[in-house]
């Protein structure tokens, strides 16, 4: 089945060309639109300060950052591209998230992750909601998507809700009637195809012994004293 990352990301700001670098990345697997329950989750030092407006949007300060692992690091470059393999990325905005991974990954000499491997959420909910809000918030709950364990954004929480929203974006609810429909196939071939799962017998064949029998009739002729209702049955 089809493997893809959703994932989102967290930054000390919009333009990664006027110095803002990437502070958070996490990725979530799904595989045929169920996740596997996989992911990718680092924190990073950006090497720079934590403006304001920034930090107001996703709680990570300087203080918290200092020490973590530098994007240059293998355990998040490499990690995080061994992670995603050759599989789609789906992001909501995915134009902002590309510009940050391919810039920190060519400024380590790294291949950047190209442009047609990119899915873009917010692309696909102005294509089925012309015209209406299409933030991830607007669309979680209009989805009715809890929101109730986000304080802040973080790249964690908001790929979990990513890909509750994307899976509804691309079907939701309807593909488990894909898979009621599925078991009512089965259901239908078991009944054309009887050979296949073994004919029932009618009536079934008798499972006492001829002597469990013998004392049994003797039971209802000797302590019943009337055999009228159970002769009926040929016992």
């Amino acid at each position: 089945m089809a493997r893809e990352i959703v994932m989102d990301t967290e930054t000390t700001g919009f333009e990664p060309h006027l110095g803002h670098r990437l502070v958070e990345i996490a990725c979530l697997e799904i595989d045929d639109f169920l996740p596997t329950g996989r992911h990718f989750h680092v924190y990073i030092d950006p090497e720079r300060d934590m403006p304001p407006d920034a930090e107001r949007v996703h709680g990570l300060s300087s203080s918290f950052l200092r020490g973590k692992p530098k994007f240059a690091h293998p355990e998040v470059s490499h990690a995080f591209l061994e992670f995603v393999g050759d599989a789609p990325l789906i992001a909501h905005n995915a134009t902002f998230d590309r510009a940050f991974i391919n810039h920190e990954l060519g400024v380590c000499g790294l291949n950047i992750v190209e442009d047609h491997r990119w899915i873009d959420t917010l692309a696909l909910a102005r294509k089925r909601f012309p015209g209406m809000a299409n933030s991830l918030d607007a669309l979680c709950k209009r989805f009715k998507i809890s929101l109730s364990e986000r304080e802040k954004h973080g790249a964690l929480i908001d790929a979990r809700l990513l890909a509750a929203v994307y899976l509804e974006l691309k079907g939701g609810r309807e593909r488990s009637l894909e898979l009621t429909t599925q078991a009512q196939d089965t259901a239908a071939y078991a009944v054309a195809n009887p050979s296949t799962y073994g004919a029932r017998p009618r009536p079934l064949a008798s499972r006492s012994t001829e002597t469990e029998r013998q004392i049994h009739a003797a039971f209802i002729r000797d302590v019943l004293k009337n055999d009228e209702l159970w002769g009926r049955f040929g016992l």
